[in-house]
């Protein structure tokens, strides 16, 4: 039988990413090693901001049947008898209103959530780390980043005074080159009331290009709070919370969106089988026990990556109470003396420590996921994290792991494609090698017996895909006829190390026992 080529191509063009710490004429710059993220994904990073990405996303969900309403307020839900969800909302133009009744609620608003607040959930909470200022700008600025392409730059001018409200700032590209947010910090201990005017914003931003002459625009300005926070569940009944409503943290390692692109990843399959009966109601409760752990871990890391830069705001003097303490250590840099070494030494050292934030594959990847949706009674305890956990991504089949990528073709060579292609797709995908026939039987004996749609693979010398570079053989960790079972969100559900006797009946009892039935 001819077996189609995945056209899974999820490879993006990548925008070239530089990160750089900019004080005044001083430049260091940290590298962006790209070859653990090559081993994680066939992907590459795409920088959209919301902006761009949301209007791509309303689009698609309304092209697919789903009403989207704007300026709209949620007021509140009431639990029906029935076990239905009762939700009053109110159109903010004409002050109208209404109410609609659903089957599930999904409490995706943001870190004010009112879903979260009337459902009582607890949340964990940390001291947070103060005010930040987003101010959009139009500005021109590829003069400066012509030669060295770079979409994120901290930007600090310790021989400089500056205001209360603009101690330092985080230059984020928006739109190449010509549209940027300027994320300002305020100064430590000077509070989090101000009252600043556009004008004062233009001429903050001006001062921080370097360029007092320079046309600019702002286009907004918003405050919001740098939180360490993250709810203590999910869930409860039939309403999820998931986004900014359960995690909130600053936007240090970029985990914002894609933490929550994937609790909605995690959720939406176990919806789709629970709505079609091909999975029963328990399986719900895998979401928060899945879910809130990477929640916790992302809080954290986001807020130690802000931390992480102190001592490099300290060795550029930053830190100190005056402008001439700030010269005078910002000088020392420049200084053939003990104390300008010590000085360089420690800015080195600080700008090292921020490889946490900017090659954080680990914290990326990493996730394990621990519920009844993940089999895991075939399986020794599970070893430890990687040494950093941050930097060094887990390539693993464990269950619970995210289903490794590997680089695959067909005999005929074509287009490369990978492991990650084949699953996915809102389907269950087995995995197996040469002796696997059994296991890609059973799968199709399974799949007619619950009526779930499961595709079955055989990767190696002349199967179904070839793994032209040994890579999966690799990265398995099971023997070519033993098979792995991958959810529909990507994640590996069981392995089997070998071939077994009854094996139509073992994948039928994981399979139950994964989807609550």
């Amino acid at each position: 039988m001819a077996l189609p080529v995945p056209d899974g191509d999820a490879t993006p063009r990548l925008l070239s990413e530089e990160n750089a710490f900019n004080s005044g004429a001083s430049v260091v710059e940290t590298d962006l090693l790209i070859g653990d993220y090559d081993a994680a994904s066939p992907c590459k990073h795409v920088d959209l901001p919301q902006t761009v990405l949301e209007p791509i996303l309303v689009r698609r969900a309304i092209l697919n049947g789903f009403i989207c309403r704007f300026d709209t307020t949620f007021l509140s839900f009431i639990h029906e008898s029935s076990g239905t969800v009762l939700c009053e909302l109110r159109d903010n133009l004409t002050g109208h209103a209404y109410k609609i009744r659903s089957k599930y609620l999904f409490g995706c608003d943001g870190a004010r959530s009112q879903v979260l607040r009337q459902l009582g959930i607890p949340l964990i909470r940390k001291p947070g780390q103060g005010l930040a200022i987003n101010v959009l700008v139009k500005v021109d600025l590829s003069p400066f980043v012509g030669s060295r392409m770079g979409n994120l730059h901290w930007v600090m001018q310790p021989e400089d005074p500056f205001p209360d409200f603009g101690w330092a700032a985080v230059v984020r590209m928006v739109k190449p080159w010509n549209e940027w947010m300027f994320i300002l910090f305020p100064a430590p201990g000077t509070g989090v009331e101000f009252k600043t005017s556009h004008e004062e914003y233009l001429r903050r931003v001006k001062q921080l290009v370097g360029d007092n002459s320079i046309p600019a625009e702002v286009l907004g300005v918003s405050k919001w709070y740098i939180n360490e926070i993250v709810a203590e569940y999910y869930s409860k009944d039939n309403i999820f919370c998931l986004g900014d409503a359960v995690h909130r943290h600053p936007p240090i390692n970029g985990l914002g969106s894609n933490t929550c692109i994937e609790d909605a990843y995690n959720l939406a399959w176990k919806i789709a089988y629970a709505l079609k009966g091909k999975a029963g109601a328990s399986i719900f409760d895998s979401y928060s026990l899945e879910r809130q752990p990477v929640g916790h871990t992302v809080i954290t890391r986001a807020n130690q990556g802000l931390r992480d830069h102190m001592p490099v705001w300290d060795a550029l003097g930053m830190m100190k109470g005056t402008l001439e303490e700030r010269k005078q250590a910002f000088a020392e840099l420049s200084e053939a003396s003990p104390k300008g070494a010590a000085r360089r030494a420690q800015l080195q050292a600080g700008v090292v420590s921020t490889e946490h934030e900017f090659h954080a594959v680990g914290v990326e990847m990493n996730q394990r996921y621990e519920s009844s949706a993940i089999y895991l009674l075939d399986e020794a305890p599970r070893p430890p994290q990687p040494e950093d956990p941050v930097l060094q991504h887990e390539i693993t089949t464990h269950p619970g792991s995210r289903l490794p990528h590997a680089w695959l073709n067909t005999k005929t060579p074509g287009k490369q494609f990978s492991t990650i292609d084949l699953a996915g797709h809102g389907a269950f995908c087995l995995l197996t090698g040469i002796g696997g026939e059994k296991w890609k039987d059973a799968a199709m004996k399974v799949a007619q017996t619950l009526l779930v749609e499961m595709r079955a693979y055989a990767i190696g010398w002349r199967q179904d895909y070839e793994d032209v570079y040994f890579d999966w053989a690799r990265k398995r960790e099971v023997a070519e006829d033993g098979c792995i079972l991958v959810r529909p969100d990507r994640f590996v559900a069981w392995r089997s190390v070998s071939m077994i006797s009854g094996c139509e009946e073992k994948l039928l009892r994981v399979m139950r026992t994964i989807l609550s039935r």
